[in-house]
């Protein structure tokens, strides 16, 4: 288990690479099953604080985030995580995950079948506050964020960049989150950080020319659709598994 662990995390950090999105739908589960629900979650936070970063920074290039959406989504992220925590002690999870996956797809739907395909600037702070309430309750925060971004006719290298930016934002949500709680175990193992911290590093730069392919040509929207389609569905299985 753990190599198949250490393959989806290669795995994860090359889709992410590629597309800005997805490292969690892939390595998350194999790393859950194999360490604790509460060192899993601090794993997942340092790799995915490791991939963001290198994306951001690691190219030799400057970033093209779009700050306003970002600032936006993550300061509205922040009330909406503590709101998720009062959620999550309130509402079933599996209804919680299903009406926001269903919410997703509507959006999504919505999008694709309006005239302008354009979501309105307002809904930033709207994206913010589920994101942050998603991040402290099912953790399933990227495509609300995703299915957002996507409406604001970003180019493919905005997106990427943005994404990243995002994530950065809630994981030290995240961290936050964990220290109030007093949640104990969250620390990763070393040895594994150690050991993955490298892996990471391979498959975000494996998927650098897969982004340079798919950001030329008019694959990049569909691909990275298809990988939200694939996260929803994922979450929803989880949810009711």
């Amino acid at each position: 288990m753990p190599l198949i662990a250490a393959f989806a995390v290669a795995a994860g950090a090359a889709l992410q690479s590629a597309t800005g999105f997805g490292f969690a739908l892939i390595a998350a589960p194999l790393v859950f099953a194999t360490v604790q629900p509460a060192e899993a979650v601090g794993l997942m936070i340092v790799l995915s604080s490791e991939i963001n970063l290198l994306t951001l920074l690691g190219e030799n290039r400057r970033p093209q985030p779009v700050w306003r959406e970002c600032v936006m989504i993550v300061a509205f992220a922040l009330p909406g995580a503590v709101a998720g925590v009062a959620v999550l002690r309130a509402l079933d999870p599996v209804a919680l995950q299903v009406a926001v996956s269903i919410g997703v797809l509507a959006t999504l739907a919505a999008r694709h079948l309006s005239s302008t395909r354009r979501l309105p600037g307002w809904g930033a702070p709207v994206v913010g506050v589920v994101a942050g309430g998603l991040t402290t309750s099912t953790t399933t925060n990227g495509p609300p964020m995703l299915v957002y971004l996507l409406g604001r006719a970003l180019t493919p290298l905005q997106l990427r960049d943005s994404m990243p930016v995002c994530f950065l934002g809630l994981n030290v949500i995240g961290v936050i989150a964990l220290l109030v709680t007093g949640t104990n175990g969250a620390v990763p193992d070393g040895l594994l950080v150690a050991i993955l911290v490298p892996i990471v590093a391979l498959g975000q730069i494996a998927g650098r020319p897969l982004f340079g392919a798919l950001a030329h040509s008019r694959a990049f929207e569909p691909v990275v659709t298809g990988v939200l389609l694939v996260s929803v569905v994922a979450g929803l299985a989880t949810a009711v598994l």
